[in-house]
């Protein structure tokens, strides 16, 4: 990889939320080293100025879902991505937020007055969120469980089963998968009712090599080769394999095109920059679209460096 030192002193010189994660997915030091640079993200930069918008009953920008992207859901799931830590007592006000109505009658999260079912996607991005700041309510059992029964023969989800859907969505399985990984880490007892949907999920993407339509072979959306942070609900292929090296899955020969892709996407500088972001409103921008970008330079350097310590592992073996 070019210019890999420059590059790490420049994503040393980031915010907290990226300094603690090159500590650890790229430097490899120790847990208490990484740990003590993740508890700034809750004092200092993007994780202290997002905390410091939380209104007093606990929400931000004003709703539970909506203002995309200023409200708790995607407010907190942004704080997930910056690395705030588990238990935070600010995220957790949050998280209280997704139970003012209950549970649904399917056994999920309905957040929508227009629905009387569960939202997929939605279901998948608050099972993330319970499980990784460790909400403790014993009702997120139930989401768990709402999500196993929903998916489809294919082995992904899709949020339009409920109007007819028979394949499954990108953006919605990568929601879904999230969930239910971060679930099974905080739930490790589950296993044995998680596992195979993760395995059925994970096959599913892989059959589309990430990011391809199975029926021409090429970009299901061309968006998907694009790399966008933060994705928000989104789907693209850089989202896919941060997923796969998170859950230290071995890679597989049809990863190569996502892959390759991202190598190809890689600036002579060492780094990779920003696409534009999704249209929606926001607090405060991170980074500047078209510019080289420390989100997107560390994810793909750490997934490059799972794919190689993978392919080492594997060739070592034979």
């Amino acid at each position: 990889m070019e210019n890999l030192p420059d590059t790490i002193s420049w994503l040393l010189e980031g915010d907290p939320a990226i300094r603690w994660q090159v500590l650890r997915d790229l430097l490899d030091e120790s847990q208490p080293t990484y740990e003590r640079e993740r508890e700034e993200v809750a004092t200092q930069g993007w994780g202290a100025q997002l905390l410091a918008r939380q209104a007093a009953d606990g929400n931000w920008g004003g709703g539970i879902y909506s203002p995309k992207w200023k409200s708790t859901t995607y407010t907190l799931l942004l704080l997930r991505q910056l690395g705030l830590p588990p238990g935070n007592q600010e995220a957790l006000r949050g998280c209280e937020k997704f139970f003012f109505r209950g549970l649904e009658k399917d056994g999920g999260i309905n957040l929508f007055k227009s629905f009387h079912h569960s939202e997929t996607c939605v279901n998948g991005m608050i099972l993330a969120l319970l499980s990784y700041f460790r909400y403790p309510d014993e009702r997120i059992h139930s989401i768990a469980e709402f999500l196993l029964r929903d998916q489809m023969p294919d082995g992904g989800w899709n949020c339009e089963r409920i109007k007819g859907a028979t394949h499954a969505s990108f953006h919605t399985t990568i929601s879904v998968l999230e969930g239910l990984s971060e679930y099974l880490v905080t739930y490790p007892q589950t296993f044995a009712a998680v596992s195979p949907a993760l395995d059925a999920a994970r096959e599913f993407l892989l059959q589309h090599r990430l990011y391809k339509s199975h029926h021409t072979g090429q970009p299901a959306d061309p968006a998907m080769t694009c790399m966008h942070f933060p994705p928000r609900w989104h789907y693209d292929f850089l989202r896919a394999l941060d997923y796969f090296q998170a859950v230290k899955a071995p890679v597989d020969e049809r990863m190569q095109d996502a892959l390759d892709l991202l190598k190809n996407k890689q600036g002579k500088d060492g780094r990779w920059v920003l696409n534009a972001p999704w249209a929606g409103v926001v607090y405060f921008h991170m980074e500047e679209a078209g510019k080289p970008s420390r989100w997107n330079s560390l994810r793909a350097l750490r997934v490059l460096k799972w794919s190689e310590n993978s392919t080492k592992k594997l060739l070592s073996t034979v």
